[in-house]
């Protein structure tokens, strides 16, 4: 299998050379280019092909939700997936970061092996997105005059892609949706896969905004299921 090509996006060059350390340390990843500006991170992803962006929200020249909505608009670019790192879970700029096209969000401040493991998620199809900060940021976006990030409501789905959705919204993986509604983790992800094209969702990122958006969940569901 070939190993997941990694572009790292920060202005700080000491963060890149530690970020680029850890990931060239894993026998599964490589480091592909390194950008110090927004416009340098769409560039490289445009030039070298990554297959996942590591993006830092506050660069200068094009910051990283700017640089993180180019990249998710570039046709060509389809297949690259972005993981927005942020100093802190409650950032407000995240819910934007989210709606522009990133895959999740990580904390500077975390484990190394969480950021190698978030890149693998990312890298797969998961979006990366713990429950209770989500809520939190979901419930900011819900307050705000922005639109939806996907072009379709639950509406269009049946009874049992609505509990996937919810599921999805909560933060659980294909394999916990599976356990949770007794599948197999291939039709579970079938399911997602389904959800996704009928929403017109770029990823599982944008599938939770529209499940909060829709209120088929809310913030203080996320901790119980799904809302009756």
């Amino acid at each position: 299998m070939s190993p997941i090509r990694v572009l790292l996006a920060d202005d700080q060059t000491l963060v890149r050379a530690a970020f680029a350390m850890l990931v060239e340390s894993a026998p599964d990843m490589e480091v592909v280019g390194q950008a110090g500006t927004g416009r340098e991170a769409v560039e490289l992803a445009r030039r070298e092909r990554a297959d996942l962006v590591v993006m830092d929200v506050r660069m200068p020249d094009l910051d990283g939700i700017e640089a993180t909505r180019l990249i998710a608009a570039d046709e060509d670019l389809a297949g690259v997936k972005v993981l927005v790192l942020t100093t802190y879970d409650t950032d407000e700029n995240i819910v934007e970061a989210l709606r522009a096209g990133a895959s999740g969000f990580l904390v500077k401040d975390t484990r190394p092996a969480d950021l190698l493991d978030a890149i693998r998620t990312v890298a797969a199809g998961e979006a990366l997105l713990s429950p209770g900060p989500t809520a939190r940021l979901i419930a900011r976006f819900l307050s705000s005059p922005s639109g939806p990030a996907a072009t379709g409501g639950p509406e269009c789905l049946s009874e049992r892609e609505r509990g996937v959705l919810a599921l999805v919204a909560r933060g659980l993986t294909n394999t916990e949706i599976a356990d949770t509604l007794g599948l197999s983790p291939l039709t579970a992800k079938t399911h997602v896969s389904r959800i996704m094209g009928k929403l017109g969702a770029r990823d599982r990122a944008q599938l939770v905004i529209v499940a909060y958006e829709s209120g088929l969940v809310t913030p203080a569901a996320t901790d119980t299921g799904p809302r009756s």
